[in-house]
């Protein structure tokens, strides 16, 4: 063949061959990479959320073989756990040294449910997590300036690695339900939604979690697929309706809330799987029982309930409970959880915070605004129609659950945190978002096609524009402090010995960051602290910024006597701790923002 064919041929290639492609998906991954490093390196931020780093020290437990078992010890599981062993031992021989409530060893977690902590483990397992603070490497630290903690960093990429797999299936179901440019346009929205990337940053189940929800939204296409079919197959259909019992189980293992998303499923089972509609909808419910059975049953033999202390989450923020007050209670009167309208009081308050705030706003775009315009357009496509079925239906479970399930924890971490359900939906609302968009481009009639190309890149910018300034000036401190500063939660840990028990206001972070079991600070300075006390000797009260600059009048002042705000104004006022508190001594460095309590003065032994 002659040079110039040759030449020839090659061009065409290059022009239409595999090389365009492989060129292409290149420069995406690329584009991926620059935008995943630019936010890293402009608006990471070190855990924040209470959840991320229980889970976090959770799954270090478990990949060092200590079991599911936690360091962060919460009154209330203690409480559960002791109820529960003295029931089983009653009648039996009697006796004073028996551990009943599980807190001279290792606790049992009770808050937690397993599959992410696992997963962190397997990732902890895999990559070389370094515990202690670097203050030496540049990365890590600035100018000799804590910075940036490596573990949490590392369990950041992870999660957004889950996210760009999330970004994926977007692009799929987009493309499945409408065409390639409307995927195109889904996948961008998506993987420029800074409220994703802030989740996927905090360490939360939630990107995990959306991984598993996208994954069940494509089997239920695929169910509506096959259901439509001219002889559909019996067998792959109970199959599909098996695996999407199997996803919804799996997410509730890994946030016990989500396990709710089986009502839609089960409903879209019964109207839209064919004329076994009845059998599909059984096989779901009886895959999602078989997932959740074994976890179910080790609960109830850990503590007598179903979820442990999740299993009262309902509770929490009624008049009853107030705050963390049930969490942090060790004999809590749980008759005052009786009655209905308490309930129905809190789904009215924060359902109606969730329809008229988190709603319009989902997905922290405006995007979100067109797919509730859209959702009075009707579609062609059976599958597109149906979908919306199926995502409205979640989207009514989802915000009946978040509003009767939501606690302290939504105030602690407002909008980032482990109760936020409506996120999970955000992909498929900008699926849809993204039709009634193109419909409305349609009717503008542009006379260039580069006109239309450029509409659609002002639609992609402005959607994203909260991640657009998240990636301007001034760059995000990654240290989250008020009131989490993990080298002097290291510095308050390493005067204790392993096995030796803590208590602080930040329990968590003092199991995950100190790595030292810590009990959650009481109600009180006196009842409540010496019945932890009898269980296990409190040998070190470390209170952090959360209690320190706490509100005088209200938390301080308003407080009973025995109150810590009681406690906190006389070792102010006073110089000195009250009468009969058995932790005294006070090493240097951590007051007036901190406070560090011990029996005695263990910074002269580490010395």
């Amino acid at each position: 063949m002659p040079l110039i064919e040759r030449i020839q041929t090659l061009l065409h290639k290059l022009e239409t061959g595999a090389v365009p492609r492989y060129l292409r998906n290149i420069t995406l991954c690329l584009t991926v990479l620059a935008l995943a490093l630019a936010y890293d390196l402009r608006a990471y931020r070190n855990l924040a959320a209470p959840e991320a780093m229980d889970a976090a020290q959770l799954a270090r437990n478990i990949s060092e073989g200590k079991g599911y078992t936690t360091l962060f010890v919460r009154p209330f599981s203690l409480y559960l756990v002791q109820t529960h062993n003295e029931a089983k031992t009653a009648g039996g021989p009697a006796g004073t040294s028996m551990d009943v409530a599980e807190i001279k060893t290792m606790h049992p977690d009770l808050a937690n449910p397993p599959v992410y902590p696992v997963v962190l483990a397997g990732l902890m397992k895999v990559l070389p997590f370094h515990y202690d603070v670097d203050l030496k490497k540049p990365f890590w630290s600035d100018n000799g300036r804590f910075s940036i903690y490596e573990p949490d960093f590392l369990i950041a990429l992870f999660n957004q690695i889950l996210l760009m797999v999330a970004v994926v299936l977007t692009f799929l179901i987009a493309q499945k339900l409408f065409d390639t440019g409307a995927a195109v346009l889904a996948a961008l929205l998506t993987i420029g939604c800074e409220l994703l990337w802030r989740f996927s940053s905090s360490g939360l189940s939630t990107m995990l979690l959306l991984v598993i929800f996208m994954g069940l939204a494509w089997c239920i296409l695929k169910i509506e697929e096959a259901a439509r079919e001219p002889q559909p197959r019996a067998q792959r259909l109970l199959r599909l309706a098996f695996a999407a019992g199997v996803l919804a189980g799996a997410g509730a293992l890994t946030q016990y809330a989500f396990g709710w998303v089986i009502v839609p499923v089960v409903l879209f089972l019964f109207f839209f799987s064919g004329q076994r509609r009845v059998m599909h909808a059984l096989a779901a419910l009886a895959a999602f029982a078989i997932i959740l059975s074994p976890w179910v049953a080790r609960n109830f033999a850990v503590s007598g309930t179903p979820f442990g202390t999740a299993s009262f989450a309902v509770a929490e923020t009624t008049p009853a409970f107030p705050g963390f007050q049930l969490e942090r209670s060790l004999n809590p009167d749980l008759t005052q959880a009786l009655g209905l309208i308490p309930y129905l009081k809190k789904l009215l308050v924060n359902g109606r915070d969730i329809l008229t705030n988190d709603l319009p706003r989902l997905g922290g775009s405006w995007a979100s605004a067109l797919f509730l315009a859209g959702l009075l357009l009707g579609f062609r496509s059976p599958a597109a129609q149906r979908m919306r079925y199926f995502l409205l239906m979640c989207l009514g479970t989802f915000v009946v659950v978040q509003a009767l399930g939501q606690t302290q924890l939504s105030v602690e971490t407002p909008e980032v945190n482990s109760e936020n359900l409506l996120v999970l939906l955000a992909p498929l609302v900008f699926v849809y978002g993204v039709s009634m968009f193109l419909t409305l481009l349609e009717q503008m009639k542009l006379p260039e096609l580069q006109l239309r190309y450029a509409v659609m890149g002002v639609f992609v910018a402005v959607s994203c524009l909260p991640m657009i300034f998240a990636l301007l000036p001034p760059k995000t401190s990654p240290v989250v402090y008020p009131p989490y500063y993990p080298p002097k939660i290291q510095e308050a840990a390493n005067y204790m010995k392993p096995g030796e028990l803590m208590m602080s206001d930040a329990p968590w972070a003092v199991a995950w960051y100190g790595n030292r079991q810590c009990d959650w600070l009481t109600l009180d300075w006196q009842g409540e602290f010496s019945a932890i006390n009898s269980l296990k000797t409190v040998q070190a009260l470390y209170l952090t910024p959360r209690t320190m600059d706490g509100k005088f009048v209200s938390e301080w002042m308003e407080g009973s006597e025995r109150s810590w705000g009681t406690f906190l104004l006389q070792a102010l006022t006073e110089k000195r701790v009250p009468d009969k508190f058995p932790l005294t001594k006070a090493p240097a460095g951590f007051f007036p923002d901190q406070l560090f309590l011990t029996d005695r003065e263990r910074w002269k032994v580490a010395q």
